[in-house]
């Protein structure tokens, strides 16, 4: 019998929207409240996906029906969430990333260690079935011993410019998720990172000082080197592949397509409809296993993965990335 966990869902914005649904859909979760210190935002949302409009964090925290808590609010306020949520020992599901600095980062974690209470951050690529089964390829030998890693990630769009300026910069926002799912890969982190950056089609992000354009090199400790490349722009659509070279052989992830017939005619041949998807429908399905290995986790005694401490290696790393773009020379990571 699968037990069923009272959810606390604390957040209504874009990111609650996308977990609203998996958690009703998971046989194991509950939701039984809908969190926004806007009363009205909660309606709203609680009458969308049930569970009880609240607006009262302390009576949320102290409710017998809530379980656990995914916080899905904005980044700046994911620190205070997790601190109270961990004095109330409450476990906590946590959307990436855990903040955009590490002194603030630091406060979290030490509230984690002084309310030990299972914790999982929201890395949702890692539980993409197809990123999992390029790791699982790797992880098996079956291309020998891992020589590159290579993350090729980008946007349909440049985001809306408001966007831009609270997102802590292309490599926090964005590199942050190549770096966590290659590191997850290598089994490794890396110990120089060498970053460059350009702004090639929204002059608005240039005028922040950002970029819309990256390409990002790992070192690790093994000698295995990965490459990320992001594009705040695709002319055709969301372009999301892995691929994992190694003595014997490579293995690859390939786009997803509404379409995947194969034409051939007299004016083309394997031409096939632009790439549709962005990140909420190509990695729909890794956001409810997300929710599935914390459900796991939680109710067979075990830490979840993806850690507070993977959390802040990644952030570190892009940090670095950061440096490295601007001060144009290697960096190694303040881990």
């Amino acid at each position: 019998m699968t037990t069923t966990l009272g959810i606390a869902l604390m957040g209504t914005g874009r990111m609650a929207h996308v977990y609203g649904p998996k958690i009703n859909a998971h046989p194991g979760l509950s939701l039984e409240v809908i969190y926004n210190p806007r009363m009205t935002s909660a309606q709203k949302a609680a009458a969308q996906y049930g569970g009880r409009a609240m607006d009262d964090l302390d009576a949320v925290l102290s409710d017998p029906a809530v379980d656990a808590v995914v916080i899905a609010t904005p980044t700046d306020t994911h620190v205070d969430y997790i601190e109270r949520a961990a004095r109330a020992g409450k476990p906590i599901y946590c959307e990436k990333p855990l903040d955009q600095t590490l002194e603030r980062v630091g406060r979290a974690m030490d509230a984690l260690e002084a309310h030990p209470v299972p914790f999982m951050l929201g890395f949702n690529r890692r539980f993409d079935p197809d990123n999992r089964a390029l790791r699982e390829a790797v992880a098996r030998g079956e291309i020998g011993r891992l020589n590159m890693l290579m993350s090729s990630s980008r946007e349909p769009a440049p985001p809306p410019i408001e966007y831009v300026k609270a997102s802590g910069g292309y490599f926090v926002d964005a590199t942050i998720h190549d770096i966590d799912l290659l590191c997850w890969i290598a089994g490794e982190r890396p110990v120089e990172v060498q970053a460059f950056g350009s702004c090639q089609f929204d002059p608005d992000i240039g005028a922040l000082d950002d970029f819309d354009m990256t390409m990002t090199t790992l070192k690790m400790p093994s000698g295995l080197l990965c490459h990320i490349n992001n594009s705040r722009s695709c002319a055709y659509g969301f372009d999301q592949r892995l691929e994992a070279f190694g003595d014997t052989g490579m293995v690859q992830t390939v786009n997803h397509r509404d379409d995947t017939l194969v034409r051939w005619d007299a004016t083309r041949t394997e031409a096939r409809e632009p790439l549709k998807h962005f990140f909420l429908e190509r990695y729909d399905q890794s956001f409810y296993n997300a929710l599935d290995e914390f459900h796991s986790a939680l109710t067979e005694g075990r830490a979840p993965s993806a850690t507070a401490a993977d959390g802040r290696a990644a952030l570190a790393i892009a940090l670095a990335c950061a440096r490295s773009a601007r001060e144009g020379r290697s960096i190694a990571p303040d881990y």
